[in-house]
């Protein structure tokens, strides 16, 4: 699992007598073969997955894709949700230079493979917390195996990942930066550091405490950190004032929503964060924290005070007004998630002093703890089985969207007859497959048509669309009122998809 060599493995092979200047030794040469070859695994399962479950991205990510799209027609502004982030802009907008679908799948790949990969790391890391487990080398990798199908397992994680949502994304570099700060990569860290700072707003003091650290201990990344702080106010914000009313226009967005803390808030956030976990995990984790303040080990404490810094922070957003919503919390479920399968990984490595046969006493609590999880599994299948039947019911809503757009003479003849409408959950998705910025497609059809304005309405229904157009323009009436058609409806899973269709911040 690991690939942590010793000091003198660290060292640029230009310094030894056996190795020329500019080859890698043999140990860097496997290291980097490893990694390449787990890369290609991962982005092979995740397509595999995207094929077999029809994954299409909900609320948010369509959004992001537009935006792509609408900077290559020089239309971009980030008026409506989603709120404005950095992060998945550096990926739809590139990709949006190969057409419409191939960024759809583009992103979508990209999304899965790193939510992917962010179990690869959290069992590496876990595998490297355990420590040397003499005569017992399964016990690390016991520890790898439970953090990394923790991972999977929190409350609402497969879901983020069914919608191609960033938050995933995010984990894996967090989780990138606590690797890599574990095994002397302090560059590498701090870049995963500073892409995850450019999905949410948790991350920006951690970029600033790293930062100096960084400073103070490696004078060769100063450069690095001093981008790095620099950026981070750049992207977030000079960009939203550009494209929007106000500089300040993604926490205005956040502001107000209805899935705020009631209550303390405090306790609010403690709530939400234990709610990511089965009972059982939960007892393991209060183990692990146990464990990490009786031992005082600095990798552990380093880990458990990341987790504890991201909840003050999100407690004081919370108290500031915003959200706290549960996927908020990931980023910390997941360092606790590692903190508990090193910990499971150090109690199955321990020799109790006892008579030959009660040595795998420990094993017993890991099997409780196993059974434990068993109903909640369950329930987790469960509930990806159900997601998979919502995405493939997403997939045939899109395709007969696209459709019966190319069927009605394409997006410049609906824009022609009147402002595209729709329900809110669906806003995204419809100025996608148009090409208008999100803010400028009404979420609201009735109001808009009340209002005495051309519209044309997309009515989803049973996975299907209805089209009508109200008070079409003057001189365009006959065509215009030509756009009047249901598409084919049904599809193989009955049912509604709309609870996948969120706003997110």
């Amino acid at each position: 699992m690991t690939t942590a060599t010793t000091p003198a493995d660290r060292a640029s092979p230009r310094r030894g007598k056996h190795w020329p200047s500019g080859r890698r030794s043999p140990t860097r040469r496997r290291s980097w073969a490893i990694w390449a070859s787990v890369g290609v695994l991962v982005v092979a399962i995740s397509v595999v997955w995207i094929l077999a479950t029809q994954l299409r991205p909900s609320y948010d990510p369509f959004g992001w894709l537009d935006w792509g799209q609408q900077v290559l027609v020089g239309n971009f502004n980030t008026v409506g949700a989603p709120s404005w982030k950095p992060l998945t802009f550096l990926f739809t907008m590139p990709y949006a230079l190969a057409g419409r679908n191939a960024q759809l799948w583009l992103w979508i790949i990209t999304a899965t493979a790193a939510a992917l990969a962010g179990c690869v790391f959290a069992g590496r890391i876990a595998y490297h917390l355990t420590g040397p487990t003499p005569g017992r080398p399964w016990a690390r990798w016991a520890a790898a195996i439970f953090a990394a199908a923790g991972l999977l397992g929190m409350t609402g994680y497969s879901q983020l990942i069914m919608v191609a949502n960033s938050d995933p994304m995010i984990v894996t570099l967090c989780l990138v930066a606590v690797d890599g700060t574990i095994h002397g990569r302090r560059r590498l860290a701090f870049v995963a550091l500073f892409l995850a700072g450019l999905g949410r707003p948790e991350l920006w003091p951690f970029i600033l405490l790293y930062a100096i650290w960084g400073w103070i201990k490696d004078p060769r990344m100063r450069w690095l950190a001093v981008l790095g702080v620099i950026a981070i106010p750049a992207t977030w914000f000079i960009v939203s004032g550009l494209t929007s009313q106000s500089w300040l226009h993604a926490g205005d967005l956040a502001l107000g929503s209805q899935r705020v803390i009631h209550g303390s808030k405090i306790l609010g956030v403690f709530d939400r964060l234990r709610r990511l976990f089965a009972v059982p995990v939960q007892l393991t984790i209060l183990f692990a924290l146990g464990l990490t303040i009786v031992r005082r080990e600095r990798e552990w404490l380093w880990v458990a005070g990341a987790a504890l810094l991201w909840l003050i922070i999100e407690t004081a957003f919370a108290l500031h007004g915003w959200s706290a919503v549960i996927r908020y919390l990931v980023e910390p479920g997941a360092l606790l998630l590692v903190l508990a399968g090193a910990a499971i990984g150090r109690v199955l490595a321990w020799v109790p002093p006892v008579p030959r046969f009660l040595r795998l006493a420990p094993v017993i609590p890991i099997i409780a703890l196993l059974v434990g999880l068993l109903p909640g599994a369950k329930f987790r299948l469960v509930t990806i089985r159900y997601e998979i039947r919502v995405d493939k019911k997403a997939a045939v809503e899109l395709n007969r969207l696209e459709k019966v757009i190319k069927a009605e003479g394409g997006a410049a003849k609906i824009k022609s007859c009147g402002q595209p409408a729709t329900l809110l959950g669906y806003q995204s998705e419809l100025a996608w497959a148009i090409g208008m910025n999100v803010g400028s497609v009404s979420f609201r059809p009735g109001k808009s048509i009340a209002s005495g304005g051309s519209v044309v309405e997309f009515k989803p229904h049973n996975d299907g669309w209805e089209i009508r157009v109200f008070h079409p323009p003057r001189g365009a009436v006959a065509s215009c009122m030509a756009l009047r058609r249901d598409t084919a409806f049904g599809g193989p899973n009955p049912g509604t998809a709309g609870n996948r269709r969120v706003s997110g911040g």
